[in-house]
């Protein structure tokens, strides 16, 4: 069998990155499987947190004035990832029956609204909170139409505030997409990568059924007659016919006033599969701005790439080339007329002041950087998908502590390394590792929770939580560090390529402050992700799905060898600078840079 040809590889290459940069299409979301309801079943919806994107602090959906099911408010099962997003689903009042259309549907009226209750709800409004609704795990959704452009929104708005006059959303338009229920098997066929055993799905298989793909809501403001349903019971007609358009509201907000909720549902039939109802939530938006952060990624790397290039290939392989042919005697005298790199090449892997932060810094990097890669190709190949509320935070932190025993093994090891073979204090650097950065972010986030908790908002994690979250350091990320620093301390150190001086070689006064180097080499890892970051940052404030892992991917491994090449040619721009100024004069630095870099001034 012959190998494949480099022009093969290539091919093979770039269409996994493009497999990758698409979105997920056509195949089943892991901890997501198909219900099939008859027509008549009962469909409930549940209702999460109250988000908004001017605070980004979650509320309870009953903690303001709304209508409260009938059987009282339970809890939905929430895993770790929900509770530390801030997630709280409850069950609601609001509840369909498959495939039957029904309108002017009474939900419920409240109690008159008092001083307090009115005042946060024009505070909520102003604070633009969206309220978020959930019908088979599917978020309602919203769309918008600004400039000829169609914008979709995850909930709707509690209201809006026109010339100081507050109007409430009360009426809702509700469009379920369903398609026709199709067997386990065939919608395994349909489907590229379907995961998991088709007997796990849920429904009976005698008679037609209904798959719901899509969730739609259009709210309204009706000005509802509080005293003509006061005899009505939840979900029986309104008296009058609603008619409602969600260009106008009429209903405003007055203290002493009940307030009436009603709903209409309609079904409707689509052509939209059950594998790809999550289309319309991870529509990939500026797909030609991530391939130019890409694009502008790769430009930065060349640059790097052809410094690092006039560096170590025409300045040290032709001076070692020089070097090597020398007798001693020769060497001897050469020595005495160093210049440039090698003047500190023997000072190069001298033990840093503080060499315990250090390896405390790596060990955690590690285990940083690992937990990045592993949980971006994940999320890229689909196993963490939305479908599966709070599983991309749960995975990050299940891999987080898996990542443990590296930390202590990359930590101790370079501590091995430093003491040149001497393994004693291994153990202290593996607690400190274990400590270190777990223990910062513990911090500050008791600080947060402390402001959360202090406003009553759903994103304060419960103290069983906190609990849960110390057992989990203390019980399994801390022991996994100390069996890696184990590892790290049998594990032979490794042998440093040149000799170190025992005499540290003085180094000259620097005359440009330093942060001047860390700005310029912040700036280019920094210009390879900001669109990226931009687009996260986006996704979060906005309440939007981000799933484009797949460009985040690529941009993580630009990013990586951004910075490796950068750490290549800060040094010699340090110490281009410090020898510059202790040089005394121009002749000095000539020689220095037309040594270091093959051209003169």
């Amino acid at each position: 069998m012959s190998l494949p040809s480099r022009s093969q590889i290539w091919i093979l290459f770039f269409h996994l990155l493009q497999l990758l940069s698409s979105p997920v299409r056509g195949f089943y979301l892991p901890g997501s499987y198909p219900i099939k309801y008859k027509i008549g079943d009962t469909v409930s919806v549940k209702v999460n947190s109250l988000t908004s994107i001017e605070t980004e602090m979650p509320f309870g959906y009953y903690s303001l004035p709304f209508c409260r099911p009938v059987e009282g408010i339970k809890d939905s099962a929430e895993n770790l990832g929900e509770l530390l997003m801030g997630d709280r689903i409850e069950n609601s009042p609001y509840s369909f029956r498959m495939f039957m259309n029904e309108s002017d549907l009474l939900l419920c009226r409240t109690d008159p609204l008092s001083a307090d209750d009115l005042s946060l709800l024009k505070k909520r409004i102003d604070e633009m909170y969206q309220v978020n609704l959930i019908l088979d795990n599917l978020p309602a959704i919203r769309y918008t139409t600004k400039e000829d452009l169609v914008h979709h929104w995850t909930g709707y708005p509690i209201g809006v505030n026109l010339r100081d006059s507050y109007f409430i959303f009360n009426h809702l338009k509700f469009t379920v997409l369903v398609h026709k229920y199709e067997e386990p098997a065939t919608v395994a066929a349909a489907s590229a990568t379907s995961v998991g055993d088709t007997s796990a799905f849920r429904g009976d298989r005698d008679g037609p059924g209904y798959m719901v793909v899509g969730f739609e809501v259009v709210p309204c403001s009706f000005p509802h007659d509080a005293e003509s349903i006061k005899n009505l019971k939840p979900r029986e007609k309104y008296p009058t016919k609603i008619q409602c358009e969600p260009t106008t509201v009429s209903m405003e907000l007055k203290e002493k006033q009940p307030l009436v909720f009603t709903y209409e549902v309609s079904f409707v039939e689509s052509d939209i599969r059950w594998p790809s109802r999550w289309d319309a939530y991870l529509k990939m938006e500026g797909a030609k701005v991530h391939w130019f952060s890409i694009l502008n990624s790769l430009m930065v790397i060349a640059f790097l790439a052809g410094i690092v290039l006039v560096i170590l290939l025409r300045t040290v392989r032709r001076d070692l080339t020089r070097y090597e042919e020398l007798d001693k005697e020769a060497q001897a005298q050469m020595n005495e007329e160093l210049s440039g790199w090698k003047l500190v090449v023997s000072d190069v892997f001298r033990a840093p002041s503080n060499p315990t932060l250090l390896c405390v810094m790596v060990g955690d990097g590690v285990q940083i950087l690992g937990m990045a890669v592993v949980t971006i190709l994940f999320a890229a190949l689909g196993f963490m998908s939305p479908a599966s509320r709070g599983a991309l935070v749960t995975g990050m932190l299940f891999i987080y502590l898996v990542l443990g025993i590296a930390a202590g093994y990359a930590a101790v090891r370079l501590w091995k390394t430093i003491k040149y073979g001497d393994h004693s204090g291994w153990m202290s650097i593996s607690w400190k590792v274990a400590c270190f950065f777990p223990g910062l972010a513990f911090l500050i986030l008791s600080t947060l929770n402390f402001l959360l908790w202090g406003s009553h908002s759903t994103g304060a994690i419960p103290f069983s939580l906190f609990v849960i979250l110390l057992l989990l350091w203390f019980c399994i990320s801390m022991p996994l560090t100390i069996v890696g620093g184990y590892f790290g301390a049998k594990a032979p150190h490794i042998d440093f390529p040149v000799r170190t001086n025992q005499i540290p070689r003085e180094i000259p006064p620097q005359k440009y402050p330093s942060w001047l180097l860390v700005l310029g080499a912040g700036t280019l890892p920094f210009g390879t992700l900001f669109i990226e970051l931009f687009f996260i940052m986006s996704s979060l404030w906005m309440g939007r799905v981000y799933y484009v892992f797949g460009f985040l991917f690529i941009v993580l491994l630009l990013l990586v060898v951004v910075c490796s090449e950068v750490s290549l040619c800060l040094p010699t721009c340090t110490y281009v600078l410090r020898i510059g100024n202790g040089g005394g004069n121009r002749s000095s630095l000539q020689a220095l840079l037309q040594s270091t870099f093959s051209f003169t001034l």
